[in-house]
């Protein structure tokens, strides 16, 4: 009886995870009789009594008050339609979109056109799945120049790092501007040889976020990467 997991454990789908009822079932497992079972390929929490799995993959789940990176995909009469990295549709309004007033039939191409990428909030999402943006924040910014890149929305939390701590440690290493959105989308902009560091780094922690002593390891991939880039 108990549990048969450790945490941060990789289980898949089927997997037995508990057995007996002094835990319960949450997102990405289910109970069968006296077992919990895996309901997806991911990583094991254990918060309490409730077990989940943190799937590796996935789409990102919009949340009200989530700063994202998103892409303009179409330009209507009321505003832009915006790629989220999400099965939601997003728009940002005329209103939201800036604190200019913006008279009607304006060509709304002047603020942002497609293919712009920006840093927005989102505001309200609704039950038809549909997600209102803004641009009426700190920080909030159409993007220039730089790279775009996408990681699995579930590891933003450890690229960014405690307090922002792991994203700084790569900003000052590369010497380059970094957004992370919580939807996965990353721009990163300085050299071109920095930026596919950061990018290094950053897939690093993607693909070994699951295990200890990573903050230790970052700093040594960097240090070395600097190292070999002042050597030439």
């Amino acid at each position: 009886m108990g549990i048969m997991i450790k945490e941060k454990e990789i289980v898949v789908p089927g997997e037995d995870l508990a057995t007996g009822m002094d835990y319960l079932p949450s997102y990405g497992t289910f109970r069968e009789g006296e077992k919990i079972i895996a309901g997806k390929l991911g990583l094991v929490s254990i918060d309490g009594r409730l077990i989940r799995v943190i799937p590796l993959s996935g789409k990102y789940m919009p949340k009200v008050g989530d700063t994202i990176i998103g892409k303009i995909s179409d330009v209507t009469i009321n505003g832009w339609r915006v790629d989220i990295n999400s099965a939601y549709s997003a728009m940002l309004s005329m209103k939201d979109g800036t604190s200019e007033f913006i008279a009607r039939g304006s060509d709304l191409t002047k603020y942002y056109s497609f293919g712009d990428y920006i840093v927005t909030k989102i505001i309200n999402v609704t039950t038809q799945n549909l997600v209102d943006l803004t641009m009426k924040a700190p920080g909030l910014r159409k993007l220039g120049e730089g790279r775009i890149i996408h990681v699995n929305t579930y590891k933003v939390p450890r690229i960014i790092g405690k307090q922002g701590s792991m994203i700084t440690m790569i900003k000052d290493a590369t010497g380059s501007r970094i957004t992370v959105g919580q939807n996965g989308v990353v721009w990163i902009q300085g050299e071109p040889e920095n930026e596919m560091i950061a990018e290094e780094a950053i897939r690093k922690i993607e693909s070994e976020s699951h295990t200890s002593g990573l903050t230790d390891r970052i700093k040594e991939f960097l240090e070395k990467k600097k190292q070999r880039s002042d050597e030439k």
